[in-house]
Parts: C-alpha cells; sequence; structure tokens
C-alpha cells in the first residue's frame, strides 16, 4: 500500500517538485492516509493492555535479586525442597516483649495465635516453633517463628505482602510482632518504592509540563509529548503483567520504565514536533511534505537513537540474574512501545492537529522558528575558541570523575527500608537480641556424614558466633543442614572473607548459603559481568553510530566522549553516597559505599541517554555536511537546529530524574540523582560544548569514510528532498 500511495503524492501539488520521501517519510504518510487504522490499532493496545496495567504492582515482585546457577542459589533450593521450607526466603516472625518472657502469659497466646495464622497460609511449609538457645533469646523476652518457603521467591514477597499487616495486628499491650527476613524486606521496599514513585511523578508531571511548554511556546504541542509516553506506558504496563504469567519479572521493571520511557517518549517527541513545526509553520510546506520531511529527518534519527538506547540495555541481559534481566527487559520493552508510539501515532496526530498544535502558545513564540540564533551564535563562539571551550569543558568533568578512584559498592543494607518498616524493626530486635549477626544466618548444607567435619570447622573459626546442631533433611536425601551466625552484620565486607574461607575449608559437599550470602554472591557476579557489559555496550554503540553516520572518527569520538559524563556521573554517586555529602538534604542514611548493581544497570542506562543525544546532534550535523560538505555548516548548523531541542530534552530529563531522587528509598535516590548528573553534564558539558568542538579540531577528516567501508555500509542519508 505504502509504494503505492507515495508516488502519486510525491507528483500532487501537495509537494515541492522534485521532492521524494524515504521509507519513513513514506510511513509517514501512510500513516495520514490509513488514520482510522492506526487509531484503532493503538485504541486496541491502549485498551487492551491497559486493562492489565492496573495489576502491575500486585502481580510483579520484588525478587530475583540472585546470581543463577550460584552455590547460594544451589542451597536455598535444598534447604526448601528437603527441610521444611528452611530456606533464606523463609519469613522469621520476631514476637517481643517488654514485660517478662515472651513465652509466657500474652506472650504465649500471641505465639500461639501467629502459629495459627501460619498455619492457615497454604504457600508457607513447615512452621517451626521457637527454641531454647537457638531461637528464643537468653533473657527470653524475643522469640522468632520460622515460616518455612513453600513457594518460589517470588511468590514468598507476596505472602510477606499478604500477611505482614495482619501479623502486626497481634501486637498487643506489651507484646510486639514484626515479621522479617528477605521476602519481607523486599515487599517492605516495594511498598516504600511505589508510595516514593506515585509521589515522584506527581511532582514530576507538572514540572516536565512547565518545561515543555516553555520549550514549545504553546500547552497544546507541550501536551503532545507527555499523552504519546503515556499512551506507550500504559501498552508497555499491561504487557509486563501478561509476559509475568510466563516468566517472573522484578516490579523494578516497571519503576525504571516509567522513569525511563517517560524521559525518553518527552526527547523523541520534542525532536518530531520541533521539525515539523519547521517545515510546516517555517517553510511553509504542506502537511503532508512536513510530515515526510519530519519522518525522514528527525524521525530518522529517532528510530536510530531508540535502537542504540535498546542495544545499550540489551547488553544488561548478560548478567545471569533474574531481576536484571526483567529490569533490563521491561525498559526494553517501554521503549519499543514509545518508539512505536513517536513513529506512528505521532505524526498522525500532527497531521490531523497541524496548525492547532500551536493553540494557546506564549505571546512571543515563533511557531515556525526551527533554526535558533541563539544556538547558532553559541557554535560560532565555539568554532572561533574551540580550544578554550573544550579544554574547560574536558577539566570540569575530569574534576568530577576523579573520586571514581575511591568508589565503593556492596549489596543494599537494611538501611535501604524506612526506620518504622516492619522487616527493619524485626531486624533490628534480632540484631539486639541474638548478635550482630543473627540477620544474617549463614544456612550450610552438606551430606550426613560430613556433618562433623563441619562442625568442627565452623567451631574454629573466627567468623562465626556460634552454630546450631545440624537438622536432618524431611525426606531421604541423606542431607544435613547446619545453620550458622556469624560475628559481623551481613552488610560488613568482613562477611565476604568469612564466606570465602569457609567454602575453601568446610567439606566438599557442603553448599554455603543464606539470604546475606546470596547477595555476596549475586556482587560477585555483577563484578565479573561489569566489564563485558562496558565492552558490549561500547562495541555496539560504535557499530550503530558507525552504520547511521557512515564516518570512523566522529563515530569514535561520540563513543568515547560518552564515558566522560558517565564516569562524572559515578564520581559524583561517590560523594553523595558513599561519601554522605548531601545526605540530609536528599533524605537517606549513607551506607558506606554504592548499590553493587548501580555501576553495570546504571552505566548501560547512561549510555542509552548520551547516545541519544549523540545520534540527534550528529544527525543534524551530518545532514548540513550532506547538503554544503562544510564542516563549518555542519557543526554550527548543527547547535542552530539540534541545540534548542537537546537544551530543553535535557532539562525535562534532569527535571524527571532528580524529582525521583528526592524522595523514597536509598536505590531509586541513587538511580535519580546519578542520572540526572550524567544527563546534565552530558547535555550541556559533552554534546553541547565538547563534541562540537571535536567536530570543529577534526574537520573534514570526521565525516571521512574509506570506500570500503561505504561499500559495506547500507546507505544512510538525514538529508531531504
Amino acid at each position: 500500500m505504502s509504494t503505492t500511495t507515495a508516488p502519486s503524492r510525491s507528483a500532487s501539488p501537495d509537494f515541492t517538485p522534485g521532492f521524494r520521501p524515504g521509507p519513513l517519510g513514506r510511513l509517514g504518510l501512510w500513516v495520514t492516509n490509513h488514520a482510522k487504522l492506526v487509531t484503532g490499532i493503538w485504541l486496541l493496545l491502549i485498551v487492551g493492555l491497559g486493562a492489565f496495567a492496573p495489576q502491575v504492582e500486585h502481580n510483579l515482585s520484588g525478587a530475583g535479586w540472585q546470581a543463577d546457577s550460584s552455590e547460594s542459589v544451589a542451597a536455598r533450593e535444598l534447604a526448601q525442597e528437603s527441610f521444611g521450607g528452611n530456606a533464606s526466603s523463609a519469613i522469621q516472625v520476631v514476637v517481643h516483649s517488654t514485660d517478662g518472657p515472651v513465652t509466657e502469659g500474652p506472650g504465649a497466646e500471641v505465639l500461639a495465635q501467629v502459629t495459627r495464622m501460619l498455619q492457615a497460609e497454604p504457600r508457607i511449609a513447615e512452621v517451626i516453633q521457637p527454641m531454647p538457645g537457638a531461637t528464643i533469646s537468653q533473657d527470653g523476652s524475643t522469640a522468632i517463628i520460622l515460616a518455612g518457603a513453600g513457594a518460589d521467591t517470588n511468590e514468598m514477597v507476596r505472602v510477606a505482602t499478604d500477611l505482614k499487616g495482619d501479623l502486626q495486628n497481634l501486637s498487643v499491650e506489651g507484646i510486639q510482632v514484626n515479621p522479617t527476613g528477605s521476602s519481607l524486606l523486599w515487599s517492605d521496599f516495594n511498598e516504600a518504592n511505589l508510595k516514593a514513585m506515585l509521589k515522584s511523578e506527581m511532582v514530576s508531571w507538572p514540572v516536565t509540563m512547565a518545561i515543555l511548554v516553555l520549550a514549545f511556546g504553546a500547552l497544546v504541542a507541550a501536551g503532545l509529548p507527555l499523552i504519546l509516553t503515556l499512551a506507550g506506558l500504559v501498552a508497555s504496563a499491561g504487557s509486563l503483567v501478561l509476559i509475568n504469567e510466563i516468566v517472573p519479572v522484578s516490579i523494578w521493571a516497571m519503576n525504571f520504565a516509567m522513569m525511563f520511557a517517560l524521559a525518553l517518549g518527552i526527547d523523541y517527541a520534542l525532536f518530531l514536533v520541533v521539525r515539523y513545526r519547521a517545515s510546516r509553520m517555517g517553510s511553509g510546506n504542506s502537511a503532508l511534505q512536513a510530515i515526510a520531511e519530519t519522518m525522514d529527518t528527525a524521525g530518522k534519527a529517532v528510530l536510530l537513537s531508540g535502537a542504540t538506547v535498546l542495544v545499550s540495555l540489551s547488553a544488561v541481559m548478560l548478567v545471569p540474574s533474574p531481576s536484571f534481566r526483567s529490569m533490563a527487559g521491561g525498559i526494553m520493552l517501554s521503549v519499543v512501545f514509545v518508539l512505536a508510539a513517536t513513529l506512528t501515532l505521532l505524526p498522525l496526530v500532527l497531521f490531523k492537529l497541524d496548525h492547532n498544535i500551536n493553540k494557546l502558545s506564549l505571546p512571543w513564540v515563533r511557531t515556525g522558528e526551527h533554526r535558533s540564533p541563539k544556538f547558532a551564535a553559541w557554535g560560532e563562539r565555539l568554532w572561533k575558541r574551540p580550544v578554550v571551550w573544550g579544554l574547560g569543558a574536558l577539566i570540569v568533568l575530569l574534576a568530577l570523575a576523579a573520586p571514581i578512584i575511591g568508589l565503593k559498592t556492596a549489596m543494599p543494607s537494611i538501611k535501604v527500608l524506612p526506620e518504622d518498616a516492619s522487616a527493619r524493626i524485626g531486624y533490628d530486635l534480632v540484631q539486639q537480641s541474638f548478635g550482630e549477626g543473627a540477620p544474617g544466618t549463614l544456612q550450610i548444607v552438606m551430606k550426613e556424614s560430613d556433618a562433623d567435619a563441619a562442625r568442627t570447622q565452623l567451631a574454629s573459626d573466627p567468623g562465626i558466633a556460634g552454630a546450631m546442631p545440624p537438622t536432618p533433611a524431611a525426606d531421604d536425601s541423606g542431607l544435613v543442614l547446619i545453620q550458622a551466625v556469624p560475628t559481623v552484620d551481613p552488610s560488613d565486607p568482613a562477611l565476604s572473607e568469612t564466606v570465602a574461607r569457609l567454602r575453601a575449608e568446610l567439606p566438599s559437599s557442603a553448599l554455603v548459603g543464606g539470604a546475606a550470602v546470596e547477595n555476596l554472591d549475586l556482587k560477585t557476579q555483577l563484578d565479573d559481568s561489569t566489564p563485558l557489559v562496558i565492552g558490549v555496550v561500547l562495541v555496539l554503540g560504535f557499530l550503530l553510530l558507525l552504520v547511521a553516520l557512515q564516518a570512523p572518527l566522529i563515530s569514535l569520538l561520540g563513543t568515547l566522549a560518552s564515558l566522560l559524563s558517565t564516569a562524572a556521573a559515578f564520581g559524583v554517586a561517590r560523594l553523595v553516597f558513599q561519601e554522605g555529602i548531601g545526605a540530609d538534604f536528599f533524605g537517606f542514611e549513607s551506607q558506606g559505599f554504592l548499590d553493587a548493581w548501580a555501576p553495570v544497570f546504571f552505566f548501560a542506562m547512561i549510555f542509552a541517554i548520551a547516545m541519544d543525544y549523540t545520534v540527534f546532534l550528529l544527525a543534524s550535523a551530518k545532514e548540513h555536511y550532506e547538503h554544503s560538505g562544510d564542516p563549518k555548516d555542519a557543526m554550527v548548523g548543527s547547535l542552530a537546529h539540534s541545540g534548542r531541542v537537546i537544551f530543553a530534552a535535557g532539562a525535562v530529563m534532569v527535571a524527571v530524574f532528580f524529582t525521583f531522587a528526592l524522595s523514597g528509598p536509598l536505590p531509586p535516590k541513587e538511580m535519580g540523582i546519578v542520572l540526572g548528573v550524567a544527563v546534565l553534564l552530558d547535555a550541556f558539558l559533552v554534546r553541547l560544548v565538547l563534541l562540537p568542538v571535536m567536530l570543529r579540531l577534526t574537520g573534514k577528516a570526521a565525516w571521512w569514510s574509506p570506500a570500503w567501508l561505504r561499500r559495506v555500509l547500507p546507505t544512510i542519508t538525514f538529508s531531504h528532498g
């Protein structure tokens, strides 16, 4: 249909003589010619998938933070199968008395009520009563009832969510009930995170709208990106619920997708709307030609930008952890929907609204202006003194990146939870009553014949405060479980030394696990995977730029420039989260380190955003170079035509990310601050200063390409007409 429609239109009065739309231009024309079909498809997607969207918070889980195929995961699975669910995902119900022994009087009745409630839950396996010398404190004031995991880790988080309120309501005067453990930790974190995300959304949308009104100069035009992004988010949320029926999806996938898709969707819409207005209201082209030109230029840049974002995030799939893979997959899915909406729904809306997109405009706005005189003047200034400006930007970036040398990472501690969260209250009670390392009890599964040797080794290990007698398996597996309490807090780096020593010295059949050990194994996996992920992201990012720009030198420089803003963002992250600078202002308690998943995950996200701006700027530069063959026209023209969009899009992203940084638990704050700083530096220092300076200093060499490479690469141009 598209091949028959475009030629007839290209010869019609709607097009200037000689104008021939490219593939994306023909897509834009096809969309306008099949408005009812496209509208119907999007309505079906939004309504059909949107019907599942409200279930996203309940259906998705916060678990999956594990290193697949690790020793700790193997130990957990054996503990769940053979020891009544006494695994790391089991729920510990801490009952504490402030008036006498907890096993007597009102305390005994509360313990009985807790037991009945746990036994009535079908997803809980064996309910293990408090035992003197093990799960009853020496002073008798605190007891722990263990609710064995009768389901997988994802379902146990839901069990924790379903039961924690009722369990806490069993508290009476002098008797306090607080469930804790890793499943409760994720349940409480999800709850705190949801409140924070909703609060951030309430703040970010008005702020974003205000910035967009200033950027577009008209209320109707400013609303388009938000509507577009909302359509993509609703569809992706419903999709995640359906995917979760097949493969478990982390709730973090939706949380991060909301933040990321909002920022990218606004970027993409901003680029297309500005270009459409320039062609339609500035150059006076027909609505059809304006759509075709917009899609062939800005649309092509958006498509390549989206491909770069997807490639960068796909590298996170190399980390063998369910949570990371589902988070990356969730963000990628939202990007696909936003990209699809940008390239199909937005052209149709622009065509239908046409001049009405300028309704409710600000009095000083010139709606058809595409070339910004201010950014053109900025380009001229950079062209005259490239070394001064480039060196200044480089010094700032290197100074901010310097602290990265002392960056420490570890898995999140209990400090990520609010102080009034059940899991944290229970954690503190366990620590006070049973010792510093009690919340991080190790679970060691081994053959029964190795139990005596293991007990001897544990008794002599300086990192173990005490070990319980071996518990024989409930089945005929011939296994035993020994629970050992470390001498240090689960987040103390010394615990990793103890675990490494035990794994080296315990009998060969012994598997060392437990919630804290699963964190350590995941950190090891992340540390091992990070260089690979970074390498893959850089190589694939360079190759995509090379295909888009057909120029090796500027593709390489554009890729490497992204490392500067990334390094600077992590340098700032060390000062804020490790050293605690600004902790009071941002409202968090410093853990003394950055969460271990931040380097690999945030690197991919920052690089994806950085390449987003790189594609916008260099696609515009290449368009000018294709027309004139003049390096100065390419550099100054790219800033004049894309600088305002990059500036506005960067401002929106910074606003979105920093609103998320001001509320909620620590990990979203880390994401908000790290990504906000990265965008701030990348958009305003790297893309609007350093990269144009590189274009100035390299001149025509920036766009040179050997003949053999031009033969190999597909022909991609950004000029139209």
